[in-house]
C-alpha cells in the first residue's frame, strides 16, 4: 500500500523515521524452541555485559519446536512459515503501550493482504480467512534483571506455505498458500512483514509524540486514523460474541460488539442485562 495515498507525504516520513528501529538487527536461525525464549536470552545476555539492547531487534527462525500461545495453547511452527520475534525496548506511555497488541495485527493482515490473500482481524489480533486462523501474535511483557528496563516481546506467525496441520488444528487453521493456490516467497513476506511494523510501530510513537506536544489536532486526526484503519481491517464490528479471558475453556458472556475505543478497548453489550462493557483483556469468539 502507498501510504503518500492515506496521508501526506511529510507526515508518511515522520512516521518511517520513528518505525525505522524495526528490523534494525536481525538473528535468524534454523530452528529454535521458542523465539520468546530466545529473546530473553538475548536481553539477559546484554544485561549481564552492561551492554545496551537495539530496540527493533527481529529474531527469525525457520520453524520453532516449542511454540506456544495463549495460556500455552500449542502453536504449530513447521517450516514453510515465517516465526518471528520483534523486540522493543519500551519507551511508550502505558496507554498508548496498550495498543501494541492491535498494531501487531495490523500489520500481518496488511501482510497476507498485500500478497492477495483476504485476511481479516480478530479481536485482539488474530488473522484469520473465513473463520480459519492464517497468522497469529503474542505480546509479552519482560524487565531487565539488572536495569529494570521494560521490554515488549512480540511473537508472530505467519501460515505462508505450509500445507498440513494437526489433528488438533484441522478446521480452525488455514494457511497463504492453502488460501490463493500459489506458494509465496518466504523472503518478501517477511520483507513486507518488516516494512508493515516499521509503519505501526512509528504510527505509534509519532502518535504519543503529538500528544506529548499537545497538538490536539493533529493527536485526533491520528487516532482517529489508527482506529480506522483498524476497524477497516476488522470484521468483528457489530457481530455476536462470546467473551472470556480464556474463553475456549472459560466463555464468560454473550455480547455484541459496538467498537474500539481509543485506548484499545472493545467496547461490548452484554446480551442478557444489555449493560455495555469496555474490556481490555480477554478474547472473543464469534457466536453468529
Amino acid at each position: 500500500m502507498r501510504r503518500s495515498r492515506l496521508l501526506p507525504l511529510d507526515k508518511v516520513q515522520a512516521v518511517f523515521r520513528y518505525g525505522a528501529i524495526v528490523g534494525s538487527v536481525i538473528h535468524s536461525y534454523e530452528n529454535l524452541g521458542r523465539g520468546m525464549d530466545q529473546a530473553r536470552l538475548m536481553i539477559d545476555e546484554h544485561e549481564r555485559q552492561g551492554r545496551s539492547f537495539a530496540s527493533g531487534t527481529v529474531i527469525l527462525a525457520s520453524s520453532l519446536s516449542g511454540g506456544k500461545g495463549r495460556f500455552q495453547r500449542y502453536w504449530h511452527a513447521p517450516s514453510g512459515g515465517i516465526w518471528m520475534t520483534l523486540v522493543l525496548v519500551n519507551t511508550l506511555l502505558p496507554e498508548k503501550s496498550r495498543l501494541l497488541p492491535l498494531l501487531a495485527g495490523m500489520a500481518c493482515c496488511e501482510t497476507v493482504n498485500h500478497f492477495g490473500v483476504p485476511g481479516r482481524i480478530k479481536w485482539v489480533n488474530d488473522v484469520h480467512v473465513q473463520g480459519k486462523k492464517v497468522a497469529g501474535i503474542l505480546t509479552e511483557t519482560v524487565f531487565g534483571r539488572k536495569t529494570g528496563e521494560e521490554y515488549v516481546l512480540i511473537g508472530v506467525g505467519v501460515n505462508v506455505n505450509n500445507c498440513e496441520f494437526p489433528e488438533e488444528l484441522q478446521g480452525l487453521a488455514t494457511s497463504m498458500r492453502l488460501t490463493a493456490d500459489r506458494d509465496f516467497d518466504l523472503g518478501q513476506v517477511a520483507t513486507s512483514l518488516l516494512a508493515n511494523f516499521s509503519w505501526y510501530v512509528g504510527l505509534l510513537h509519532y502518535l504519543e509524540d503529538l500528544e506529548l506536544s499537545e497538538d490536539s489536532g493533529a493527536k485526533d486526526e491520528f487516532e482517529q486514523f489508527f482506529l480506522r484503519r483498524w476497524q477497516e481491517m476488522s470484521d468483528s464490528m457489530g457481530r455476536k460474541v462470546l467473551f472470556g479471558y480464556d474463553v475456549q475453556k472459560n466463555p464468560q458472556y454473550e455480547a455484541v460488539l459496538l467498537g474500539l475505543e481509543s485506548d484499545g478497548g472493545l467496547r461490548l453489550k452484554n446480551m442478557e442485562d444489555h449493560v455495555e462493557l469496555t474490556e481490555y483483556g480477554g478474547e472473543i469468539v464469534y457466536n453468529d
